[in-house]
């Protein structure tokens, strides 16, 4: 079992085309208030990340921003949060996320959000963590990428397993019951 106190929650500085991700994000946000899960985030006002922080902060929860010091200013630091932390770099801020955070979750996202995806799952992969990885699957957001995954594991490139470790929900609810279930030996085969 999970210890679920903080999600670390990798989203985009945009918001999408289709106001359902920004519905989306704001019911999740919602959700771990409700739950008593604090997020960690990317620090900016803006896109998604804004909306989830927005939404988390008024329905009670607690928000914790990391945000490098070149995008203070270029994704508008959210100065209402509950701790703001600026750091010097991008390097920084990834490892200050990844300590905040029990879990790790990828909303619908772009570059950036892949980036740290990968990232976090590697360091699960190569133990510096046993944390859970997710992806929240709004509009089926990320089922092109899990086919991708799904290939990769046909052809020899990443283990069945690594691949049933990695959670996957569309659901504010089914995701906070995966997290708090979830445990990396369930998975691993020796």
């Amino acid at each position: 079992m999970t210890e679920l106190t903080r999600l670390t929650i990798y989203t985009g500085s945009a918001t999408g085309h289709d106001l359902t991700y920004q519905q989306e994000v704001r019911s999740l946000g919602v959700t771990l208030a409700e739950e008593g899960i604090g997020v960690v985030f990317g620090g900016g006002k803006v896109g998604l990340m804004g909306q989830l922080a927005d939404a988390t902060l008024e329905a009670g929860g607690e928000v914790t921003g990391i945000i490098p010091e070149v995008l203070v200013e270029r994704e508008a630091a959210h100065l209402g949060l509950t701790s703001l932390e600026v750091v010097a770099d991008m390097h920084q801020r990834k490892a200050r996320m990844g300590e905040l955070g029990d879990a790790f979750l990828a909303l619908p996202g772009g570059m950036g959000t892949l980036e740290e995806l990968f990232e976090v799952w590697t360091w699960q992969y190569l133990g510096i963590h046993s944390k859970p990885v997710a992806l929240y699957n709004t509009k089926g957001f990320w089922d092109p990428l899990l086919a991708m995954i799904d290939h990769q594991v046909a052809e020899g490139f990443i283990a069945g397993w690594r691949r049933d470790a990695l959670v996957v929900a569309d659901t504010p609810d089914s995701l906070v019951v995966q997290l708090r279930d979830w445990q990396l030996d369930h998975y691993e085969k020796a």
